[in-house]
């Protein structure tokens, strides 16, 4: 992107303005669409449901809290205000890192994995329902290739978040992990 005040402005088209509206709208509407839903069916937050699905899907349930901070792009002073009050709900605790003694790991409680398998189901279908059934497949590959357009190119200006951290390894849920009887 430029910042060279040497070139002149590249002003948005009328078409162009439309879409930068809607967008911005999206941007700013959708994650509290995702609050709302998650509060009003399993009263708790986005954020703590992101911290939760990430710890859910990790091998032992736990992650160095700075891998975290760095999988969900945020600050770590941000994740230790949410897990200490996370920490008082009794959905997750921490403990010394496994591997060295000296970091801290977030650890995913019997209450945590409780909240996270009520909530899973109610977000899952409300993101299925507000993203995926209101497009058709050719417009999910569409909607797909732009999102990561743009965020390669906002990368390239270094001014995206940054990659995630290291991947928990893979677990697949089976059904009574989601409170489904097979």
């Amino acid at each position: 992107m430029n910042g060279d005040d040497s070139q002149p402005t590249r002003w948005l088209n009328e078409r162009e303005r439309e879409i930068w509206l809607a967008l911005r709208e999206f941007i700013w509407e959708f994650p509290a669409a995702l609050d709302r839903q998650l509060q009003r069916d399993s009263e708790m937050s986005i954020v703590e449901y992101s911290v939760l699905a990430v710890l859910s899907e990790c091998s032992g349930a736990r992650k160095r809290a700075g891998d975290l901070a760095s999988d969900l792009g945020w600050e770590r002073s941000r994740l230790s205000h949410l897990v200490r009050r996370m920490e008082s709900k009794g959905v997750v605790e921490r403990m010394h890192s496994d591997i060295d003694g000296r970091g801290q790991d977030v650890v995913l409680t019997a209450a945590g994995w409780a909240a996270i398998r009520a909530a899973a189901p109610g977000h899952v279908t409300f993101v299925r329902e507000a993203v995926f059934d209101a497009l058709t497949p050719a417009e999910q590959d569409v909607l797909e290739s732009a999102l990561t357009r743009i965020r390669a190119r906002i990368a390239e200006d270094g001014l995206w978040a940054g990659t995630a951290g290291p991947a928990c390894p893979p677990v697949e849920p089976t059904p009574e992990d989601c409170g489904v009887e097979a």
